[in-house]
């Protein structure tokens, strides 16, 4: 039976398996542009069908996004952060869709081939242009550099909500049992009569 103060498990297990994923995929982009030895082209080798499976993903993701709906923020977190939790996962998505697409865009253009294994590859989406392809370079870059901001500032709202507001927001995707806000229950005001002997 679902509970409506989490995320449904689809999208928990599509969140904790991208999450994944990405990491791997920033990792791995960092280390390409920061060597030019023979370990890029292996690199580059694992950063494609990263890239295309995060895309796969994505819109899987969107898809049960659209069928399930969310567990509802608190009722009193402050409209300004309501907004920004609102913006940031519309950014989100559109990165982790924008990003592998500029990326097969960006191999297509420069003239290579998007393999994902041994003997299979994709097709291209865009004509061979080195100009277009210095240029999707260019703004593959700089979205995972605003992408890699975006994950920090989403890792950190997820961490103040676990553990300075403790609103249920973090546990909604962990699955784990909200805390309560019910009040404790009072003491009793007058000391209970002593037992009869």
């Amino acid at each position: 039976m679902s509970r409506p103060d989490v995320f449904a498990l689809p999208a928990r297990v599509l969140h904790w398996v991208m999450a994944g994923l990405i990491l791997a995929m920033l990792l791995i982009g960092a280390g390409m542009v920061s060597t030019t030895t023979a370990r890029y082209p292996e690199l580059l080798a694992w950063h494609r069908p990263i890239g295309i499976a995060i895309l796969v993903l994505a819109l899987i993701r969107l898809a049960v996004r659209l069928t399930h709906h969310p567990p509802p923020l608190p009722a009193d977190l402050p409209p300004l952060m309501a907004a920004g939790t609102t913006g940031s996962h519309y950014l989100l998505y559109g990165l982790m869709i924008a990003m592998p697409l500029i990326g097969w865009g960006m191999q297509s253009a420069g003239g290579y081939p998007v393999l994902l294994w041994k003997g299979a590859a994709l097709p291209p989406i865009l004509p061979h242009e080195p100009l277009l392809y210095g240029w999707l370079r260019y703004a593959h870059g700089l979205f995972a550099y605003a992408f890699f901001l975006l994950i920090l500032g989403h890792v950190g709202a997820a961490l103040f909500h676990g553990l300075i507001r403790r609103d249920g927001v973090l546990e909604s995707m962990t699955g784990a049992a909200a805390r309560s806000t019910m009040p404790a229950e009072p003491l009793p005001s007058e000391p209970l009569a002593e037992p009869l002997e």
